[in-house]
């Protein structure tokens, strides 16, 4: 059976690229199709595959500017010539699941999330902090690109949700059920932690939607230890809003980053995500999570036995959590047993299942 791997973007290095890579895993021989790739932010083991990025690539300034040309993403995953593949394996968060597959393939779509930008424009452009002019001069434009995703959805034959909190927004935009498959964290492999923690451990792609300034003003505000990995266009923003107890520590590596969780006192993960690997990795390591009660931390994070919620997204109520928490409440272990529900060869066996599945439906 030959198969095509198609993803939105390869410019950064995510939750999302992280499940590309497993994906790549089960079809280590396959092609990846994609709309743009900067080998230069991608681990250097990628450059051994197959990697076909479109004719985006060309035009100027694609890497640095690629959010301006996004009337031309629809195009340009359609231009992909599919012809001979016998399964389409998208990864999307936006264009790639409108390939168009070639008559009698099997197309499955491992979604992230229905595109953010589309279907929650309100909240998206008030956490980039774009103006309000800004809104109407787009909606033409969004307008038909709306049109363009879900009638793009019906070139999927099966959806697979990254979480429950997904599966609701496939249903409700795409009138489409579901298959909910949890993103693959290596769980075994993450050292456990012994002993006490030092710091509190914030981080990831510093961009305004990940909240990160609430873990900022909250330690800050109670002088607390707060180390924070990562970087994007919201750090300038951050910084000014830093006490003296708040440390940057830039792009750090993954046996860094292990080194991190495992020496924190928990992990303070304060935006609404889709559903949130950087929690599940904490987890991993045995540490506890501090979550914003919305979203994926709902799924991931068993309150009293993994972590606790705060309920309003505003610094007073992660202040009052970080107030009351005390390290002697959680065990490592039984943290460490809770994330395995989302362990790395767990998920190969879903996906693996769930494809063959679907395969002898079409048959």
């Amino acid at each position: 059976m030959r198969v095509a791997l198609v993803h939105d973007y390869l410019n950064q290095y995510g939750g999302a690229e992280r499940v590309l890579e497993a994906l790549h895993e089960l079809y280590p021989e396959s092609p990846v199709y994609t709309s743009l790739y900067d080998p230069r932010r991608m681990p250097p083991s990628w450059r051994d595959w197959d990697i076909r990025a479109s004719w985006l690539r060309c035009l100027p300034g694609a890497r640095r500017f690629s959010r301006f040309y996004l009337p031309f993403y629809p195009l340009a995953f359609e231009a992909f010539d599919l012809r001979g593949f016998e399964l389409v394996l998208s990864s999307s968060s936006a264009f790639a699941k409108g390939v168009i597959p070639a008559d009698g393939a099997l197309h499955v779509c491992y979604c992230h999330n229905p595109s953010r930008f589309l279907w929650n424009t309100a909240g998206y452009l008030a956490y980039e902090r774009l103006g309000r002019w800004i809104a109407p001069l787009l909606q033409p434009l969004l307008h038909r690109l709306r049109i363009w995703d879900v009638s793009s959805s019906a070139r999927v034959d099966a959806f697979i949700a990254n979480s429950i909190n997904v599966a609701g927004r496939i249903r409700r935009y795409y009138r489409r059920e579901s298959r909910v498959i949890h993103p693959p964290v290596p769980v075994s492999s993450f050292p456990l932690a012994r002993g006490p923690g030092r710091y509190f451990l914030a981080g990831g792609r510093l961009i305004p939607y990940k909240r990160i300034d609430l873990a900022v003003i909250a330690c800050s505000e109670l002088d607390l230890p707060l180390r924070i990995y990562g970087q994007g266009r919201d750090l300038p923003r951050l910084q000014r809003l830093a006490g003296p107890s708040v440390q940057f520590l830039g792009p750090v590596s993954e046996q860094r980053l292990r080194q991190l969780y495992q020496e924190c006192r928990a992990f303070i993960f304060p935006g609404e995500e889709d559903l949130g690997l950087t929690a599940v990795e904490a987890m991993a390591c045995g540490r506890p999570v501090l979550a914003y009660a919305a979203g994926g931390a709902l799924e991931t994070v068993a309150e009293g036995l993994s972590g606790l919620f705060f309920r309003q997204q505003q610094p007073q109520d992660l202040i009052a959590l970080l107030d009351s928490f005390r390290d002697e409440s959680f065990d490592p272990q039984q943290i460490r047993a809770h994330a395995m529900r989302f362990d790395h060869d767990r998920f190969l066996q879903q996906v693996r299942q769930f494809i063959q599945e679907q395969w002898e439906r079409q048959l």
